[in-house]
């Protein structure tokens, strides 16, 4: 479904994708993960081409998205949810108004129409009766679902989370996760979820990804990662302060 070739970005002067390549396979759940300030959440800039590379190819059901137009950009955008790791709801709308918003921005369905898919969104993540409450009325695990019920909405092919569960507690969490890996057994989307949860990324994800100074550095099933003997993947996933990544050197990459 995606593919990036060679994929290279640099920032005032430091490479954060460093000729990078990567498969995402069609239909299945792919998590990126790697530790802070390695560039996942430019990866998933470059995927929906909120970004473009310094050099490489991205591309997007077999069409190269570098080289396309704002028009046609747009159009393959049209392939894609996000759901945004602050979820980006609208302060100023209610909870209907924002997840209502894309359809009614990018349809000609009828005010009923766009009721009963909202309202069929909002009840599949769990949020009936919220419809009038305002984002700063909801806890960090409702905004999220509110933010997925959206994203959803217009049955895209793919879906990208960046950083589902920051900030949530390890109860919501998994409940996250979850709804995740529920919504994606219902609508059956191509799904890339960026995370540093370790291990519960593991249980809904059917490839990982591990990235690391600018290249993904192993990829595989998760049980093959988690079996990993790379010692950067090892240190990782078990969270271990000794071995080759240093914390001084990710302050200075944050």
């Amino acid at each position: 479904m995606i593919k990036l070739i060679d994929v290279t970005k640099t920032f005032d002067n430091q490479v954060v994708l460093n000729k990078l390549n990567l498969v995402i396979p069609t239909g299945k759940i792919t998590a990126v993960i790697g530790p802070s300030g390695e560039g996942k959440s430019v990866l998933l800039k470059h995927m929906i081409g909120l970004m473009r590379p310094d050099s490489g190819k991205v591309l997007v059901d077999g069409e190269d998205i570098t080289v396309l137009g704002h028009t046609a950009l747009n159009r393959v955008r049209e392939k894609f949810g996000m759901l945004f790791q602050n979820a980006a709801l609208f302060d100023s709308m209610t909870v209907y108004e924002n997840v209502a918003f894309p359809l009614e921005e990018k349809t000609g369905l009828s005010p009923a129409e766009i009721r009963d898919k909202v309202h069929e969104a909002l009840e599949h993540v769990g949020l009936t009766g919220v419809d009038k409450k305002f984002p700063d009325e909801l806890s960090g695990g409702m905004k999220k679902r509110v933010g997925l019920a959206r994203a959803i909405l217009l049955d895209p092919k793919i879906i990208l989370f960046d950083e589902p569960t920051t900030g949530l507690d390890p109860i919501v969490c998994r409940a996250t996760h979850q709804l995740i890996k529920d919504t994606y057994a219902r609508y059956g989307f191509t799904a890339v979820v960026v995370s540093h949860e370790i291990p519960e990324i593991f249980d809904i994800a059917e490839q990982v990804a591990m990235l690391y100074q600018g290249e993904i550095l192993e990829m595989g099933k998760p049980e093959e990662i988690q079996n990993s003997t790379h010692p950067v993947v090892r240190q990782f996933i078990t969270g271990s302060l000794e071995g080759p990544i240093h914390l001084y050197e990710r302050r200075l990459r944050m």
